[in-house]
C-alpha cells in the first residue's frame, strides 16, 4: 500500500485500501471495515473535484483483453421503451446510493444482462451508464478472446474480474452469446469449463463496478446464465414514434420544420442503428446540394434504400 501510494498509483492504492476493509469485515471488525471503505470512498470523491477526467487505460495483459473508452452519452438521448428506461434509471439510483445501501447489507444492482436484436440500444446503454455515473467502460469482445486465448480463457477471464474489483468502472462482456451458446463438436468440454468459470466469477464480482453482458441471441443461453444477474433488460425494435424520434435525434436542425409523422411503412423492421444510418445518409444528401432542410421525400427514400439493404 505504502508502495502504490509512493508511485501515484490510486487504482491499486484503493484496491489494497479495499481489501484490508474486507479483511477486517471477515474478522468481525465491520465498524473499522467500514471507516476504511468511508476514507476510500471520500478519497476518491475529494480527486475528482476540480480535476479534468482522463481516459482510464488498461495495463499489462489486460490491455490485450479490453477495449477502454470514456462515453458521453446521456440517459435523455437514449430512445427507448418507458419500462426500460425504469429500469435503467433503477440501476443508476442504486448505484448512486451504493455507500447506504452497503452499509445496510445489501449489494446495489451491478450485474446486468441486455438482450434483444442488434442495434437497438445494448451498447449504447451501456455507455450511458458510465456516463451517467462518471465511469470508464472496458469492453471485452467474448468472441476475439475465445478465439485468441481458447485453452487460457478462464485465467484471462479472472484477470478482467480482478480488474472488476480493483477498478470502478463499467465492463460490458459484448457478443455474450460467444459464450453462453450452446456448442457441438471438440469444444463442447472447453466450452463447459469456460462458462462455468465465468458464473463463479460472475457470482463474486465486485459491487464496486458494473458487468454488462450484451446478446443478441437470448434463446441459445444457457438457462443457468439469468439467475446470476440481477436484472435482464429486454430491447426491441423500434415502434414508429421511437423511429421518427431517432431520425429527428440525428438529423437536427436539418429536420426543423419536417413531419416525421406516418413513416411506420418505411421504419418497419429497422433498428434504431438503421435508422441512424439511414438519417445520416438523408443528412449528406441535404448538405451535398446545399440545402439546409432535409425533406420527407428524402427521408423516405434513405429509409426505403436501408430497408432494402437490411431486410433484402
Amino acid at each position: 500500500m505504502v508502495r502504490s501510494h509512493a508511485a501515484g498509483d490510486d487504482d491499486n492504492f484503493y484496491s489494497v485500501a479495499l481489501q484490508v476493509a474486507a479483511r477486517e469485515a471477515k474478522a468481525g471488525h465491520h465498524l473499522l471495515a467500514n471507516d476504511i471503505k468511508k476514507a476510500v470512498d471520500a478519497s476518491r470523491e475529494r480527486t475528482q473535484v476540480g480535476k479534468v477526467t482522463t481516459l482510464a487505460q488498461p495495463r499489462g495483459e489486460l490491455a490485450e483483453l479490453v477495449e477502454a473508452t470514456h462515453p458521453d452519452v446521456h440517459l435523455r438521448e437514449l430512445i427507448a421503451p418507458a419500462e426500460l428506461v425504469t429500469q435503467i434509471k433503477q440501476v443508476l439510483a442504486e448505484q448512486r446510493q451504493r455507500k447506504n445501501l452497503l452499509e445496510h447489507g445489501f449489494d446495489p444492482a451491478h450485474r446486468l444482462l441486455l438482450e434483444g436484436p442488434p442495434g437497438t440500444g445494448k451498447t449504447m446503454t451501456a455507455a450511458v451508464l458510465a456516463t451517467e455515473l462518471a465511469l470508464p467502460m472496458f469492453t471485452i469482445r467474448l468472441d476475439s478472446l475465445l478465439s485468441k486465448f481458447m485453452g487460457e480463457t478462464a485465467s484471462k477471464l479472472r484477470l478482467v474480474f480482478d480488474s472488476v474489483a480493483q477498478r470502478r468502472a463499467v465492463y460490458l462482456f459484448d457478443e455474450f452469446d460467444a459464450l453462453g451458446a450452446d456448442r457441438s463438436g471438440n469444444d463442447v468440454g472447453e466450452a463447459r469449463r469456460i462458462l462455468n468459470s465465468f458464473l463463479v466469477f460472475l457470482e463474486e464480482a465486485s459491487s464496486e463496478s458494473l458487468v454488462i453482458a450484451a446478446t443478441n441471441h437470448r434463446t441459445i443461453l444457457d438457462k443457468a446464465l439469468f439467475r446470476r444477474f440481477d436484472a435482464v433488460l429486454t430491447y426491441s425494435l423500434p415502434d414508429a414514434r421511437q423511429a421518427a424520434a431517432v431520425i429527428k435525434a440525428r438529423l437536427g436542425s436539418l429536420a426543423s420544420g419536417t413531419s416525421m409523422a406516418k413513416l411506420g411503412e418505411y421504419t418497419l423492421g429497422l433498428s434504431h442503428a438503421e435508422l441512424v444510418k439511414a438519417a445520416e445518409t438523408a443528412a449528406k444528401t441535404v448538405i451535398m446540394r446545399g440545402d439546409i432542410t432535409v425533406t420527407r421525400d428524402d427521408v423516405v427514400l434513405a429509409l426505403t434504400a436501408r430497408r432494402t439493404a437490411s431486410l433484402g
